[in-house]
């Protein structure tokens, strides 16, 4: 076996086996505690779960390309509700009034133009100053929130346009439109990661970053454009949610980031840098979200909930940091 075959196989398998797991064991759970009539491997409830994951899926598919670059960011649960009030204020002045539907478009437009600044505020920050990108988006997390409250005080930003309604509940093909989206973004970024010299760029710098600057890679461009890249999904997060939701209150999005990296580093992507892949982050958000459908399936109240992913994550980290020490004891040998 060649060095670190175990460990990648580990990292990019054990979570379409541990997804398997869940389906039998709440399966086989649910026929004897569910506080449903319905089997959990129902098929609505499956085309349910997709839909779900789509708020948290998207931005974690994000934060995926950050953190294989070595980064991470903190800011987009705070991004995403200021994303959110935009999409849905900016419907409401008056200097788009004549437009009718037409506003929708805008709307999503300026929504997502919001995420991208942001983005990119953060990435100038963390380029030109050279501190933490930990640091950084910790004081534009509390910062951007602070912006969210400034807003509308502590009121919901609320309007709700039936078109966009309609256009949010429709289904393709059996398929929901916010599982479309959380789809189109996984196969968009696999190809950015897998097939592009932006996606190898990545890998170079969070595996090694002098290395990569001594390789004549432009390391500080190059986290600008993921910073904002993660923006812009935090805000497309909010656009697909709030199309259908219509209404966003100053908390919303709050431990969204804790969510997406738990998914993340379920996934199989180091919080070092330099390893990770997308379809396996699709996986971890699959997995988080049947897990709290299991077990609320199964009466668990959120705690529970809340308890039992926060152990299966520190278990992963420890799995994670021995089969990392086992791959360098390989190299050596």
């Amino acid at each position: 076996m060649k060095p670190g075959t175990l460990s990648t196989f580990l990292k990019r398998g054990a979570i379409w086996a541990f997804i398997a797991v869940e389906l039998v064991f709440f399966s086989i759970a649910g026929e004897y505690l569910s506080v449903s009539d319905k089997a959990f491997m129902n098929f609505d409830n499956m085309l349910l779960l997709f839909k779900q994951s789509a708020p948290i899926g998207i931005i974690a598919l994000g934060m995926t390309i950050v953190m294989i670059n070595g980064n991470i960011d903190l800011s987009v649960g705070a991004t995403y509700a200021l994303a959110a009030i935009v999409l849905l204020d900016s419907m409401t002045w008056p200097i788009f009034a004549g437009l009718g539907d037409w506003v929708i478009p805008v709307a999503w437009l300026l929504a997502l133009l919001t995420g991208v600044l942001l983005g990119a505020i953060n990435g100038i920050i963390v380029w030109k100053t050279g501190v933490d990108a930990f640091i950084v988006t910790l004081g534009s997390m509390l910062g951007f929130r602070g912006l969210v409250f400034m807003y509308n005080g502590e009121q919901p930003t609320s309007h709700l346009n039936w078109t966009l309604v309609d256009f949010s509940e429709a289904q393709f093909l059996g398929l929901h439109t916010a599982t479309w989206f959380l789809l189109a973004v996984t196969l968009f970024l696999w190809f950015v990661m897998t097939r592009t010299v932006h996606g190898r760029n990545a890998y170079a710098i969070g595996d090694n970053r002098d290395a990569a600057v001594n390789a004549g890679i432009r390391v500080g461009p190059h986290m600008l454009i993921n910073f904002m890249i993660i923006g812009f999904l935090a805000a497309l997060s909010a656009v697909v949610f709030y199309s259908e939701s219509g209404s966003v209150n100053p908390n919303d999005g709050m431990l969204f980031e804790l969510w997406a990296i738990t998914a993340v580093v379920l996934g199989g992507t180091k919080l070092t840098g330099g390893a990770g892949s997308i379809v396996s982050t699709f996986g971890g958000v699959l997995a988080i979200q049947l897990l709290r459908k299991g077990l609320g399936h199964i009466g668990a109240d959120t705690e529970t909930v809340n308890l039992v992913i926060g152990l299966i994550l520190i278990a992963v980290l420890f799995l994670d940091r021995q089969l990392n020490i086992k791959g360098k004891e390989e190299l050596r040998t």
